[in-house]
């Protein structure tokens, strides 16, 4: 790749919280920087910048956006990727750190997606020669945030002090959310029903690398979430390993469902942002989601650069 110099990171990337808050200024800057590049693709500068480099992946959840994004971002960097099979997450047939010590003899990177983070740590932990990315777990979704911040940057001039307000489950996207956009002077309001806010101590190490005065403010209304919000964000109601729950949950956060008459209630333009999948007619209407205003495919098409910057940034 070219000759610019980087930044180092931490060892591993098992949450936002693992970058500091210049850390994440400069991933998004690359970020950008390989997406305007990305129709050089053979000529591109970071085109071979994993030559040589091997990255394993380890998924225990299914996935679209992230398996893509990944495989696709590995290559274009010039690296090699292989996938393991799901069983070797569970610990049964070998435990993870004899796992995470036979791979650090062979690969440079580990992508997990699984459901306890604390099979991310303990992969991470078990091998200091291995770079191990958090892909999702139960806890967070580090990798979705880096999107998401990415993602708002190219829409608002300016982030420092804008607001995005997060309705429904306080959950491993709403934290990874609430971490990184601290980190760029940006509020969070975030709207859920009893039971399933943020909890405290999420919300206390939020605070802890916040810039510019950003807060986080919780509530139980959401029409009050996203009054002056510039950006207004939801997720499924019921994440993977969540099923029994299901019935009980669309009772529940029905009142959270957002709808054009939420998102009138928030700054005129404010962007809608999702994970996806999305179920519409659940967390999000059709119409909302098929708006102008709806970013969720830009958001998923910054998968892919940011995942590209953090690997470079890791590994090159």
């Amino acid at each position: 790749m070219a000759s610019t110099e980087l930044r180092r990171l931490a060892k591993d990337f098992v949450s936002v919280r693992d970058l500091a808050p210049a850390d994440l200024v400069a991933l998004l800057d690359l970020a950008a920087r390989l997406k305007s590049e990305r129709v050089l693709r053979k000529r591109a500068p970071t085109a071979a910048a994993l030559a040589g480099l091997h990255v394993a992946t380890l998924f225990e959840k299914p996935s679209l956006r992230t398996r893509a994004t990944f495989e696709i971002g590995v290559r274009e960097l010039g690296g090699d990727i292989l996938d393991l099979p799901a069983p070797f997450a569970d610990g049964v047939r070998e435990p993870l750190p004899d796992v995470a010590r036979n791979l650090e003899r062979w690969a440079d990177a580990l992508v997990v997606r699984t459901y306890a983070q604390s099979k991310v740590t303990t992969l991470a932990e078990s091998a200091p020669r291995l770079h191990v990315i958090n892909a999702l777990t139960d806890e967070e979704h580090p990798c979705q945030a880096l999107a998401d911040m990415l993602t708002v940057r190219e829409h608002w001039e300016n982030c420092r002090g804008r607001t995005i307000a997060f309705i429904g489950d306080g959950n491993n996207t709403a934290t990874s959310l609430t971490h990184a956009a601290l980190m760029l002077g940006i509020n969070v309001h975030l709207a859920a029903p009893e039971g399933f806010e943020l909890a405290s101590r999420i919300v206390e190490d939020a605070m802890r690398t916040a810039r510019d005065g950003a807060s986080v403010r919780q509530f139980r209304d959401p029409r009050e979430a996203v009054a002056r919000a510039d950006a207004v964000y939801t997720d499924v109601w019921t994440s993977m390993g969540q099923e029994a729950e299901a019935a009980t949950r669309k009772v529940v956060f029905q009142p959270y469902q957002v709808d054009g008459r939420l998102m009138d209630a928030a700054s005129p333009g404010a962007l809608f942002m999702h994970c996806l999948p999305a179920h519409r007619g659940e967390e999000v209407t059709a119409d909302v989601f098929e708006s102008p205003v709806s970013v969720v495919f830009d958001q998923a098409e910054n998968r892919l650069h940011t995942q590209k910057a953090l690997l470079v940034m890791l590994l090159s």
